[in-house]
């Protein structure tokens, strides 16, 4: 009988494979045989026709962890877990990739970090990105900033799908920071020949012990697996569904680049500060994000501000919506709630006074987004809504490297 983790050779339709049997997974059927084929790649064949030889039976053993190490000359880095294709290790009898549900599990996730410094690991919590809410990014920050008043900088393994929202959040609740808070994910699994699982996590323990106190993202910097950009938390969007080198700092360049031991800093950057981590974690999030199209009704776009306590909207080009929807904005404005103008072009700025209909809009009240991203402002709006007394004047000053003095637009950085 073949089961999981058995080596076979399986004959069909005059070609021969040869490779581990996977277990099923959700999306597969009963008929589909998954085997794992020496260059580390899962095929799925149809049974029918098929001719199976085992070569070798699997071994069945429990996964063995061991006491995480511990070496009071090395330095000692937070590993906090929250789910995603890099919190997870690879079953060397079978191939199978596993979440890591237990710390152990995490530490020894990449058993070469132990060679630079000591990992205290916990599982946060074991979330898909998309699951995650406004509750887990404070909860995340509780947890940084208990770790970095110990003295311990941290690593936050994510999904990479919403890593930037995590990572904005926790950039403005996160106060004197005394050490680096580092987000790191992988867009392929450990299992792959091609993840970029160990490079990322290595880069990002690197850069967790260098003198940076902001909340980062570390991930690759090209398709090659030649280093990886250090991006501001703020300042850093996924730009590509499934490349290597998705996550692209947009109107900034990224902090920098580790390649192997050497990083190079390309600017200035926050230092990590003395004195203890303050965790802000109050948002409200009774605020909305309106992506403007043209011909969007009033009527529809009255019904998703109907009730809000804020709204972000990404304009068009320099930060404009039809006008037939000044007069509802209008109306938001006089109430006191704040109304934030971004662009979805992503790159540049917004400017509302070249044109008739950006000048309408600051007679309406409007506050423009300068060069955030439109879901970074939506973040900071939740945040400055539950923290700050005068909004627009915070939603105007650039708290966590949100907003650019200038541009800094290099060509590199386009997909």
């Amino acid at each position: 009988m073949i089961e999981v983790g058995d080596e076979v050779e399986v004959v069909k339709d005059g070609k021969t494979y040869r490779g581990i049997v996977m277990p099923h997974h959700a999306f597969s059927e009963k008929n589909i045989l998954i085997i794992k084929l020496p260059n580390g790649y899962n095929i799925g064949i149809n049974l029918k026709g098929c001719k199976i030889r085992i070569i070798k039976k699997g071994r069945k053993k429990e996964r063995k962890m061991g006491e995480i190490p511990y070496d009071e000359k090395k330095p000692t880095v937070a590993l906090i877990g929250t789910g995603g294709t890099i919190a997870s290790y690879v079953d060397y009898e079978t191939g199978a990739v596993h979440p890591a549900s237990t710390a152990e599990e995490l530490a020894f996730a990449m058993p070469e970090i132990f060679d630079i410094c000591n990992i205290e690991a916990k599982i946060l919590f074991q979330k898909l990105s998309e699951n995650i809410k406004p509750k887990d990014w404070q909860k995340m920050a509780r947890e940084a900033a208990k770790y970095l008043n110990e003295g311990k900088p941290v690593v936050i393994a994510h999904g990479t799908d919403t890593m930037t929202y995590s990572s904005a959040a926790l950039a403005f609740m996160l106060k004197n920071l005394n050490g680096a808070v580092v987000f790191v994910g992988s867009q392929r699994s450990s299992d792959r020949p091609s993840s970029d699982a160990f490079i990322n996590l290595m880069a990002a323990t690197k850069v967790a012990l260098t003198d940076i106190g902001e909340v980062v993202i570390v991930m690759h910097s090209s398709i090659s697996s030649n280093g990886c950009f250090i991006h501001r938390a703020t300042k850093v969007r996924k730009m590509h569904s499934s490349r290597r080198d998705a996550f692209v700092s947009i109107n900034a360049r990224p902090i920098g680049l580790i390649n192997e031991d050497k990083i190079e800093f390309y600017g200035e950057y926050r230092k990590r500060s003395k004195g203890k981590v303050k965790a802000k974690t109050k948002l409200n999030e009774n605020v909305a994000l309106i992506h403007y199209y043209p011909g969007m009704k009033r009527e529809d776009f009255e019904k998703m501000i109907d009730g809000k306590d804020g709204i972000v909207i990404a304009g068009t080009g320099l930060g404009h919506v039809g006008e037939h929807l000044i007069p509802a904005i209008k109306n938001l404005t006089r109430k006191g709630i704040p109304v934030v103008i971004t662009t979805q072009c992503l790159y540049g700025r917004v400017n509302l006074n070249v044109y008739s209909t950006g000048r309408k809009l600051i007679k309406a009240g409007v506050i423009e987004g300068e060069d955030m991203l439109p879901e970074v402002a939506w973040i900071k709006l939740m945040w400055v809504l539950a923290n700050e007394k005068d909004v627009e004047k915070a939603m105007r000053e650039n708290i966590a490297g949100e907003i650019s003095p200038r541009l800094e637009i290099d060509a590199k950085n386009f997909i």
